[in-house]
């Protein structure tokens, strides 16, 4: 078990980019942190890099079976989370909407909506019973502005918002749902869209610098809010 003074997180696509160097940040200053992820042999080299009492874990979001026993065994043996952070997310292939396939389309929406949902469905009842915790999900400026041939994209971070806004409105007091933009980041993701120009902006392990501490910063006071990573 994490130490008290430390906070438990529980971190969806915790395998690359943001996930990994958010998993890695919080790690250093001394929390506990439980992560997912779809390779297993990133997953495997998270866990033994970090050890316990931190817990990695296959597991695919959009999947509500995987979901319900992966976060049952994890407030059994890690106690319920102090921080939930959706940040498993899928972009589609930069095309005008109606040139991207159903089956596209489909997956982005079961992981960065269905996804989201079903992870919150799975670690809710054990926060809300607690009465204590903070839900981040990962939105995006695609989830207050658009640009052209990432419909698909722009519509789950819309959704994200509006999730959090009205969830929010559910928690009872000293808790927080919020929506989180990142910033524009040097990720595999962004590179799909930008391509070789994403290298102009900060890589991952440099935005966790101040992204880190912010996110556990996070608290009742900033329920509902919509928010922006420091510097972006």
């Amino acid at each position: 078990m994490p130490e008290p003074q430390s906070k438990r997180i529980v971190l969806t696509g915790a395998t690359r980019g943001l996930g990994r160097a958010m998993a890695e940040g919080f790690k250093t200053r001394g929390h506990a942190v439980a992560g997912c992820g779809r390779s297993a042999d990133r997953v495997a080299e998270l866990s033994e890099t970090f050890g316990p009492p931190h817990h990695f874990a296959v597991v695919d979001v959009s999947d509500q079976d995987a979901v319900n026993a992966w976060a049952a065994t994890l407030i059994e043996t890690f106690g319920a989370p102090d921080l939930l952070i959706n940040n498993a997310a899928l972009i589609n292939r930069n095309a005008p909407l109606w040139e991207v396939p159903a089956e596209e389309f489909d997956k982005v929406i079961d992981v960065n909506i269905k996804g989201v949902a079903n992870v919150i469905r799975a670690f809710a009842p054990a926060m809300v019973a607690r009465g204590t915790g903070v839900f981040v999900t990962f939105s995006s400026y695609w989830g207050r502005s658009t640009s052209a041939e990432v419909a698909p994209y722009c519509a789950t971070k819309f959704a994200v918002e509006g999730l959090s806004q009205a969830m929010a409105q559910e928690l009872p007091d000293g808790m927080a749902a919020v929506a989180f933009n990142p910033g524009v980041i040097d990720t595999e993701m962004l590179r799909s869209t930008f391509g070789d120009s994403a290298g102009n902006y900060l890589s991952p392990d440099r935005w966790a610098e101040s992204a880190v501490p912010y996110l556990l910063a996070l608290g009742p006071k900033q329920n509902g809010a919509s928010v922006t990573a420091p510097g972006q």
